[in-house]
């Protein structure tokens, strides 16, 4: 595929441009990056992503793929400017969804493009887990909600064991795992701010487990 790039006339930016340097910022703040870590994120500089901001400058196809993957959105996402109802529903059936392991079923709540938190449901058989080891994603402020069931939270050395109706706040860098320890189901939901921003768009990519 061709690698085109949004060019930036000598008189004035394209309306385009304009409207990715306006988004691209919007998502960056959101997600509380300076354009330092952005630029070491995507693999550019924070000089580049300062005129890039500015519709200063233009940008290639494969460089705005990397900027958006590195802010958790798609490539579409920094140029769909369509009005959105600021009440819309999402069906259950519809929620985007990770693929099923040891277990463990997550779908998204937030609509996309995802802004200011993100919300996770997990359904975890008996059993069933997140995985065998601790992990970490970003360095956002989390919080996980017991919905259903008993699950073990390990939070670096510590174990707490929790039931329905129990919450708890921890960041996101902080190593973490969920096990369903009961006998029966177990649904939790976890809510995120900002963004990780190293969680990927989930159509097609390999997502973060949170």
């Amino acid at each position: 595929m061709q690698d085109h790039a949004l060019a930036r006339t000598e008189d004035a930016p394209a309306p385009e441009l304009e409207i990715l340097a306006r988004r691209i910022k919007r998502f960056r703040q959101a997600r509380r990056l300076s354009l330092r870590q952005l630029g070491e994120m995507s693999g550019t500089t924070a000089s580049f992503l300062s005129q890039l901001e500015r519709a200063m400058t233009g940008a290639t196809t494969s460089t705005l793929m990397r900027i958006a993957n590195a802010l958790g959105i798609s490539i579409a996402d920094l140029f769909d400017v369509r009005p959105r109802s600021t009440h819309r529903v999402l069906r259950k059936a519809e929620r985007p969804s990770w693929p099923e392991a040891a277990g463990y079923r997550k779908t998204l709540l937030s609509q996309r493009p995802i802004h200011d938190f993100e919300v996770f449901v997990g359904e975890f058989d008996i059993g069933g887990s997140t995985g065998s080891e601790q992990y970490t994603h970003g360095n956002s402020h989390e919080m996980l909600l017991v919905i259903a069931g008993e699950i073990e939270l390990f939070l670096d050395d510590e174990v707490h064991r929790m039931s329905e109706g129990d919450c708890i706040e921890y960041p996101s860098s902080t190593p973490h795992r969920t096990v369903n320890c009961g006998t029966t189901l177990a649904i939790v939901q976890w809510i995120i701010s900002p963004p990780t921003a190293s969680s990927p768009a989930i159509d097609g990519s390999a997502a973060n487990l949170s």
